[in-house]
């Protein structure tokens, strides 16, 4: 397992943190219960099944929702 935190660019909206919370609750590997979308730092933290999942994938389905990521930082749980 892996925990990582990826910073995105500046969130306008509350839609935005549900959109990017569905897309990436959606992927196979996620630890759902994990997914903390912070509005007000522009964050993402999760736990990710690094068997199943790699960062691109998931660092894609924010992209794929419209919000650019800006780093990740990920490190073994």
């Amino acid at each position: 397992m892996k925990k990582t935190t990826i910073q995105l660019e500046t969130l306008t909206c509350p839609s935005c943190l549900q959109k990017i919370n569905n897309a990436v609750k959606g992927l196979d590997g996620v630890n759902k219960d994990s997914v903390n979308v912070m509005f007000n730092s522009s964050k993402v933290k999760l736990e990710f099944d690094d068997s199943k999942l790699d960062i691109d994938k998931i660092e894609q389905a924010i992209k794929s929702q419209g919000y650019e990521v800006i780093k990740s930082n990920t490190k073994d749980i």
